[in-house]
This record gives C-alpha cells, sequence and structure tokens, in this order.
C-alpha cells in the first residue's frame, strides 16, 4: 500500500518534454519490480536522481513517481528538505519513517526496532522509555540502516522519495549517502530531486556517488518556445498566436513551474493569447515570483498577509492554527486570508496531518520570507518559539527560531537551547547540538552556569573537533566556583580530549595538578585514577618506575569499594603485568577490580581501564575470562549505540585475544571488523594502530608475509611514532615483520630501541612485549652468544611472571637459538610448558621446533609424534606457513606428509564440517565430526590416532575407527 501522495497542488499534470526522465522512471521502477522466485535480483541501480535549478519540475518528477509507484502497489517513503528547517537533525529521517512506525502499537514498534529501540528512539523522534543513551555518529547510521532495510523488507518493494535534498538537514545527508550505496541488493529504489549548486558540503558524498550511476544525474533543461507554447495553449485554448506564445516563453526563460503559472493566470483573465494580450502576460509573469509576487500578496490586506508571513516563518508545511496564534488573529480571519492566498495560488492544501497547509512552491516561500522586514521577522521568529514550546513541539523546534533572534540575555533562552542540544546529544547529532550550545553561549548564560555550559559544549564537539574541546574545557575550568563533581568530569573530559589528540604529557600535567589541588578524598582518587591512566598510556613517560611504586603504596590501602577505588585496583593490576610481576599478583588485584562492577560506557571515566583489566587475564593464562569481558563490554557499546572508536577498539583488542589462544581465522575477522570501523571514525589514530597491529600480527602467524607488508606500508606502519603506548607494541611487530622478510640486520636496532625504552620504565614483562625474544632470533645469524643471553633473560623474565604460555614461548626462542642437542631439551621443555597453556599457535610452533629437534637428533619416531601434532595444531590454527613447515620436516626425515584437505580452508574452528582426509595405500578416507558425533577434544583424539596408525592396511585404519567410542552429541 502507497503513503498518501504530499506535495503541493497544481492543475498542470502533464510533463512537457520530460519524456527521458519518464523513461528513465520507467526503467528504474520495471527494475525494482523484477523478481527471481521473490528474491531481487541485483540491480543495475537503486538511486535515481534529478537535478536543476528551481522552477524547472523536479517536485513534479517526484510527484509522477509517487503517482506511478502507487498505482503498482509499491510502499512509497517521502521526505523533503526545507529552506528554514535544514538545522533541524534528523528532519528528513523521521518524515520518511514516522508515519509507518506511527502505525505500529507499542509492543509491535518495540519488536520491529528491536534491540536498537532505545538507540533509535530519540533519533526517531519516538518516546524513550528511561534515561536515552547518546549513541555516536557512526551507531546512528548503523541503526537508521537496520530500520531502513527492515522497513523495506517488511513493506517491500520501496521507493524512498526526497525533494529539495539540498535543503536537507546534513543529519539525514550523512546517513543518506552512506546507505544509497548499499540500496542495489535490496528492493529499494531512491529518487532524489535537488538543485546541485545548492548542495551543502554535507552531500559531497552522495553527489559523487550520484555521479557513479551511469547517466546519472538527470540533469533538466529548460523547456524549448514549443514546450511553453503547448502549455499556455492547453490552458487558453489552441488559438494563442506563436508571437504570443514565444513572448511567454522569453518571459518565463523556459520555467516549467513559471509557465504553469503564467497559463493558468491567463486563463482565470480568460486571455485569448493574441498580440493585444501581450501586457497582461507580462503583468501576470512579473507577480509569479519576486517584487511581483509581494506586490500581490499586500494587495490581499494586512491580516493575509500577516498569516503568509507567519507562515513563512514557520516553514512549510504548517499548522494554520499555530500561525493563527502567533499572527494573534482570529478564526474568521484566518479563515478569509486562507481562501485569499489559496485564489492567489500563494498556499496549497498540505497532504501531511489533517488540516495542514503548505505554500504552492519553495521559490513563493522563499520570496515571502526574504520579503519581511528584518525587525518584524525576529519579533516572529521570537512569538514562534515560545509558542511551539506551548504547542508542545519540544525544545528542539522551539531552538530553530531562538537561533533567529539576537542574543538578550535571556535565561529561558540558554535554558531551551540546553535542553534542545541534550535532545541532539541523545540522537547522536553532535553538530546540531553544537550549533545550539554555542548560540546558548553567546547569549550569555548566568555566570554560574557557564562552567556546566561549557562543559556541555565540550561535550558536544567532543567527536567533531577536539581542539575546539580542549578549549572549551580549558575555559570551564577557569570559572570560579565550579562545583567538584562538575570538575572531576570536566578535567576527565579535558585529560581524554589531550590524549584523543595525541598530548600525553600534557593530559597527565593536568591531571597531576587537579589530583594535588584537590580537597575531596573521593574527587582526588579519581584525579590520581586519571594522572595514572595517562601516565600508563604516554611513550615518553619519565618516572615510570617512581610512580608504579606510588600506584602500588595506594592499592595496598583501597578495599575497592568504591569506583575510584576499582579503577586504582585495575590500574595496579595492569601494571603488575607490564612490570613482570607474578601472575597470581595480577590477576588477584583484577578480580577485586571487578567485584561491583566496572563500565565500558561510563561518559565521565572511559573504558581504558575496563579494557585493560580485560587484557590482564589474557596474559595471566585466562583468556575465556577476558573474551566474557570483551563480550560484555562490546555489547554494551553496542547496546548504547558506540558504533565508532569505542567499538573499533573493542573488536580489535578481542581479536587480540583470540590471537593468543591460537585461533587466527576468527582473529583476523574481529580484528579486520575493527580497522574497517576504525578507517570510518575520523581522528581515532590510536584505535586504527590498534587494528592495524594486531592484524599485522594475525598475518604473520598464519605466514601471509606479503599480505602483511602491504597492509604496513599502506599505513606507513614502521614510520610513524606516536606519543601514546599502543599494544602490541608497533616497533617490534614491525621487526617481526622484517624477521619474516629475512632482513635480521634490520631488525636488531629497531628491537634494541624498545628494549631500551622498556628498561626504562621498568617494563620487563615478555608476555606484554616480548622485544627480547624476537631479538634473540635476529641475533641468532651473526651473534649467537648475544641471542642466547637475550633468549635466556626473557626466559627469566617469564619465569618470575609465571604464565605457562610466556615460559613456554621464552623457551621455545631460546631453543632455536640455542641450536644443537641441548636444545632437545628445552623444546621438550617448552613443548610441556605450552600444553599447560590456552596458547594453541604458540603450543603448534614448539612442537614443530621439537619434532624438527628430534629429527636432527635422529630420533625419528619421536619426531614423527611431534611433527604430526606440530601439523594437526597448526592446521587447527589456521596457520598456513607452519603446517607447510611440519610437512617438509617429515618430508625431509623421510615420512609422508600427508595433507589434511581442511589445510588451506580454516575450516577447523567450525566443528561440524571438521574433516580429515587420509591417503593411506592409495585408498582415501573420509572422517566427519558430524558423522562420528565428535566434541573437539574427539576430534584432536581421533586425528592423533590415525597418524600413529599412518603405514598399516586400509582394513585396520577402518577397524580402528570402528572401534574408538562415540561420545554422546
Amino acid at each position: 500500500m502507497a503513503m498518501e501522495p504530499r506535495h503541493p497542488v497544481t492543475e498542470q499534470r502533464t510533463l512537457i518534454e520530460r519524456r527521458r526522465e519518464l523513461q528513465a522512471l520507467d526503467a528504474a521502477f520495471k527494475e525494482l519490480r523484477r523478481t527471481t522466485d521473490g528474491v531481487p535480483r541485483a540491480r543495475r541501480r537503486g538511486l535515481l536522481a534529478f537535478s536543476g535549478p528551481a522552477g524547472l519540475g523536479k517536485t513534479a518528477l517526484i510527484t509522477e513517481a509517487r503517482d506511478r509507484a502507487a498505482a503498482a502497489g509499491v510502499t512509497v517513503l517521502s521526505g523533503r528538505g526545507g529552506e528554514k528547517e535544514q538545522g533541524s537533525a534528523f528532519r528528513v529521517v523521521r518524515q520518511l519513517v514516522q508515519p509507518w512506525l506511527a502505525r505500529m502499537e507499542g509492543a509491535e514498534l518495540r519488536a520491529f526496532l528491536g534491540s536498537w529501540y532505545d538507540v533509535m528512539a530519540a533519533v526517531l523522534g519516538l518516546e524513550a522509555k528511561g534515561p536515552a543513551p547518546a549513541p555516536d555518529p557512526t551507531g546512528v547510521r548503523e541503526g537508521l540502516d537496520w530500520v531502513m532495510t527492515r522497513l523495506t523488507m517488511k513493506k517491500a518493494p520501496v521507493v524512498l522519495l526526497l525533494d529539495d535534498l539540498h535543503w536537507a538537514d546534513a543529519e539525514s545527508l550523512s546517513w543518506l549517502a552512506s546507505f544509497a550505496s548499499r540500496v542495489d541488493d535490496l528492493p529499494l529504489l531512491i529518487v532524489v530531486a535537488y538543485r546541485p549548486d545548492e548542495l551543502p558540503s554535507e552531500a559531497s558524498e552522495l553527489r559523487t556517488l550520484v555521479g557513479h550511476h551511469g547517466d546519472h544525474p538527470q540533469d533538466l533543461p529548460h523547456l524549448t518556445a514549443d514546450g511553453v507554447a503547448q502549455i499556455i495553449r492547453n490552458k487558453v485554448g489552441e488559438a494563442a498566436e506563436d508571437v504570443f506564445c514565444k513572448e511567454c516563453w522569453s518571459a518565463t526563460a523556459g520555467s516549467p513551474f513559471e509557465a504553469v503559472e503564467l497559463a493558468i493566470g491567463l486563463a482565470e483573465r480568460n486571455v485569448r493569447g493574441t498580440e493585444d494580450d501581450l501586457p497582461v502576460m507580462r503583468e501576470l509573469a512579473a507577480a509569479i515570483k519576486g517584487p511581483g509576487l509581494v506586490e500581490r500578496l499586500e494587495r490581499l490586506g494586512t491580516a493575509t498577509v500577516r498569516f503568509a508571513h507567519t507562515a513563512a516563518v514557520l516553514g512549510s508545511p504548517f499548522s494554520p492554527q499555530l500561525a493563527a496564534t502567533i499572527a494573534v488573529l482570529g478564526d474568521e480571519a484566518v479563515t478569509e486570508a486562507t481562501e485569499d492566498l489559496r485564489a492567489a495560488r500563494i498556499l496549497a492544501d498540505g497532504h501531511g496531518p489533517e488540516g495542514e497547509l503548505e505554500f504552492l512552491h519553495p521559490l513563493v516561500a522563499t520570496t515571502i520570507y526574504r520579503s519581511i522586514r528584518t525587525g518584524f521577522r525576529v519579533g516572529l521568529h521570537n512569538a514562534a518559539a515560545q509558542a511551539v514550546l506551548d504547542a508542545g513541539y519540544g525544545p528542539t523546534a522551539a531552538a530553530r527560531h531562538l537561533l533567529e533572534v539576537p542574543c538578550e540575555g535571556s535565561p529561558e533562552t540558554v535554558a531551551c537551547l540546553r535542553e534542545a542540544a541534550r535532545e541532539y546529544l541523545r540522537a547522536g547529532a553532535t553538530e546540531a547540538a553544537r550549533r545550539l550550545l554555542t548560540r546558548a553561549l553567546q547569549e550569555p548564560p548566568l555566570p554560574e552556569d557557564r562552567a556546566a555550559l561549557l562543559h556541555e559544549l565540550a561535550c558536544a564537539t567532543f567527536l567533531i573537533e577536539p581542539t575546539a574541546t580542549v578549549r572549551h574545557l580549558r575555559q570551564a575550568l577557569a570559572e570560579p566556583d565550579v562545583d567538584p563533581d562538575l570538575r572531576a568530569s570536566i578535567v576527565y573530559r579535558l585529560t581524554t580530549a589531550l590524549a584523543h589528540t595525541d598530548q600525553m604529557a600534557e593530559a597527565v600535567t593536568v591531571a597531576a595538578e587537579e589530583a594535588r589541588q584537590a580537597t575531596n578524598p573521593r574527587v582526588k582518587l579519581r584525579m590520581q585514577a586519571d594522572q595514572f591512566v595517562w601516565s600508563t598510556m604516554r611513550a615518553d613517560d619519565p618516572d615510570s618506575p617512581a610512580r608504579s611504586r606510588t600506584l602500588a603504596r595506594l592499592a595496598e590501602q583501597l578495599p575497592g569499594r568504591s569506583l575510584e577505588e576499582r579503577y586504582i585496583l585495575g590500574l595496579r593490576a595492569w601494571d603488575a603485568v607490564l612490570r613482570g610481576e607474578p601472575r597470581q599478583t595480577a590477576l588477584a588485584y583484577a578480580e577485586n577490580s571487578l567485584r561491583g562492577g566496572m563500565s565500558w560506557t561510563d561518559e565521565n571515566r572511559g573504558f581504558e581501564v575496563p579494557l585493560s583489566v580485560a587484557l590482564v587475564f589474557m596474559y595471566g593464562d585466562q583468556p575465556h575470562r577476558a573474551e566474557e569481558l570483551f563480550e560484555k563490554g562490546i555489547a554494551e557499546c553496542a547496546g548504547k549505540g558506540w558504533h565508532g572508536s569505542h567499538l573499533a577498539f573493542g573488536q580489535s583488542i578481542a581479536g587480540y585475544v583470540r590471537y593468543h589462544r591460537g585461533c587466527l581465522a576468527e582473529a583476523e575477522d574481529l580484528v579486520r571488523e575493527g580497522l574497517r570501523i576504525a578507517d570510518k571514525v575520523d581522528g581515532v589514530v590510536a584505535a586504527r594502530w590498534y587494528a592495524v597491529s594486531v592484524l599485522i600480527q594475525t598475518l604473520l602467524a598464519r605466514g601471509r608475509v606479503t599480505e602483511a607488508r602491504a597492509l604496513a606500508d599502506e599505513h606507513r606502519f614502521g614510520e610513524t611514532t606516536l606519543n601514546a603506548v599502543i599494544y602490541p607494541d608497533p616497533r617490534t611487530v614491525y621487526a617481526e615483520l622484517l624477521l619474516a622478510e629475512g632482513r635480521h640486520a634490520e631488525a636488531v636496532p629497531l628491537l634494541s630501541s624498545v628494549g631500551d625504552w622498556l628498561d626504562r620504565r621498568a617494563w620487563r614483562n615478555p608476555a606484554w612485549c616480548p622485544w627480547q625474544l624476537r631479538l634473540a632470533s635476529a641475533l641468532a645469524p651473526t651473534a649467537a652468544d648475544e641471542a642466547v643471553r637475550h633468549a635466556g633473560d626473557a626466559v627469566k623474565r617469564a619465569r618470575d611472571f609465571g604464565a605457562a604460555a610466556t615460559i613456554g614461548q621464552a623457551l621455545h626462542t631460546l631453543a632455536e637459538v640455542t641450536g644443537g642437542p641441548a636444545a632437545v631439551d628445552l623444546h621438550a621443555e617448552a613443548v610441556e610448558h605450552l600444553e599447560q597453556s590456552p596458547a594453541a599457535y604458540e603450543l603448534a610452533r614448539a612442537q614443530v621446533g621439537h619434532g624438527a629437534a628430534l629429527s636432527r637428533a635422529g630420533r625419528l619416531q619421536e619426531a614423527a609424534d611431534r611433527l604430526y601434532q606440530g601439523l594437526e595444531g597448526a592446521v587447527h590454527c589456521g596457520a598456513e606457513a607452519l603446517a607447510a613447515r611440519a610437512r617438509a620436516e617429515l618430508s625431509a626425515a623421510g615420512m609422508r606428509p600427508l595433507p589434511l584437505r581442511y589445510a588451506q580452508a580454516d575450516t577447523l574452528t567450525v566443528q561440524e564440517r571438521r574433516t580429515a582426509e587420509l591417503t593411506v595405500q592409495g585408498r582415501s578416507v573420509e572422517v566427519t565430526a558430524k558423522e562420528l558425533h565428535l566434541t573437539e577434544q574427539g576430534v584432536r583424539q581421533l586425528l592423533s590416532s590415525v597418524y600413529r596408525k599412518i603405514g598399516t592396511d586400509a582394513a585396520g585404519l577402518a577397524r580402528s575407527l570402528e572401534n574408538l567410542p562415540r561420545p554422546r552429541p
């Protein structure tokens, strides 16, 4: 079912000289309707654009599209930009979806929006239950994508009509630009109309997208003389003379709007279209727009003029009752004014809520608005602001008018603007909120409200203009007698903004100074926590050991009753990991910090500490606990509509946890998603570098060195140095890439500099940064003794920390650089430790290394067992290069390396599709976990058993499979 059309009524419905455009509409509708087995085919385009200056018939084409869609049974969603409503965030989006959502009952609507309800309520102008979250712009766009996709699939096929797109609000334009690139895969057609010279900067992406759609946009030409003649004769009769018609064309400049209006006016005057009628024609043509229109309006009387002016201030469409209130007119005067303005073809009936009116054409509305004297126009806006508030339209509707009123120091104006800004922030419309708060600051506010207003303004600019955020917050701190809690929030925002703009030292200085000045113990503790956070993240911290000692003494005194105390305990746990203290110490502090809870989305505390606490468990050989915390944190961010930098960090570091477990394919997927999000959000340099670091490390583990190099070069990885601490450490990861490329000599100085930096900070844990292990590998070909010394020291540091994964990894490197018979026992010890850890990839590496050492020592049967175990583990992890090395070692030792089919497909992580294919005496045996109802551990036991039976006949192998116990599914 199509929506009721919403467009000005005109009597001229025949579209003259628009055959090309109508054919484009027909072709687009044909593609939209075409389906195969109920599934929309991939279409050539899902976007159709009509462009041209004012008056060339864009609205008429949108109207024709609406009518054709309705006739074809296509659902229509429509919206229109407004010249005076461009500052109203999501106005056009709401026009599109609100009529359909309004038809749903509460339970149906909540079920339709699902988990997006709370995030989307403020965006779509719905009633939110409870405190509404404040989503980031990325989250808003993804939420709107979800809503529009759901609505499209529910009402398919759908045509989305957008007229006067050049006047659409920035938030709607931003969403449309991102969504339009995806519509070719949906049963949806978007038809837009706009004036190309008036498109705002926010539409640049959309302009580019339209330009990529074949022969689009459809640029509308002016009508020819013959076209105007046809319009004139349709109204005044075929006897209209050629000279007369040509003069009509000249008077209207080929504008379809002006030609139609002129033809209607001529018919009303009973003009026959002769040369004698030219003076009348010219008079009518002059009265269609500009000064002539204004003169025509003024002849209608004072009350009618006041009503028209009020309507122009309110914007089209408008409520006549609201206009009457502002214009101070009675019912009889309003009725008379409405009839006069309809007759003068200035107003027409609207097609929104019953009783609404709108201007016949945007040109008419613009002309009348600009004709209002400045002082009177300001008074009308001022009256309109109060009237819309009294009528229940809300503070955002009033704020639009207040922006047109000069500053007067009105507390009521400041309060309305602040409340409207809060609504916009809850909708993720940060730019709209910034405009209102900037205006409120200029009003100005009362002195006692200035600090709070500056803080709100800083919150609005945080994601879009961080340098302005710093300026506003410094001004807020300079205000006298700031409430302690507000001051603490200001300081947190300031230090965060400084950190995010890579001013780490300044962030630490601000937090330290506030901690020194604070008299309230709770506030002081919070400032100290902020100081420790940014000190830890500061790459050039000059006094890291002393700060760690201070943190340790402070944490010993805190039971963790308050959130401030728990943050200190969490920081102490993270510091213990960095310093390489016993893992049980770090884990104990981490658990204590979580008692009572820590939110990842606390807007006044950030997510750095909860994220660090989760990683304590990862480094402490409890990755499943870390994953639980990450899943909770990511869900918290997603539930609040934070799909920007927070989610980018969460996805990337969650991938890092998977990497440590050896789930390399899953790690790669998660980190690529984190990088995709980070690339979409401006200014999140740190989030992008976290993702790139983890992704390069994961690709190297998988053996995809060329791909890792391409990624490094694309992001200038290894060339740029940040002032913030990133993990895994980018320089160490880059050195690992150099080692994989055989460039050992280049890796040595880089790793040595990392070691000097970490030693100055007393960060000695190889679990966090294995620089010594990589340096040992780099030195091994040319300086064996030095390589052994570094690896041996790393083993000692790993034992001090006590995580089996770290000890095993260090022992494996020591065995590799030691070589010879002594390496066999080191390899065995490495495997023994790693078997007690969750580090599957490191275990596979150690097993392959041990197997190779055993083979060189002539212990072939033991070597075969280890190499087959390592091969299985490598394939299970998705480490293609390691699996290839295991096969090569088997082949070199004279054993038959039998390929596993899933070695190239990364399917082992999906239990039901896990398959082993073995070739035994020329015959193929295929076993799937699904057929045997085996668990993951059962598959591992099965494969180990099969490997040990290599060389038996096929019948013996079959018997061994039949005799295996079958666990219950």
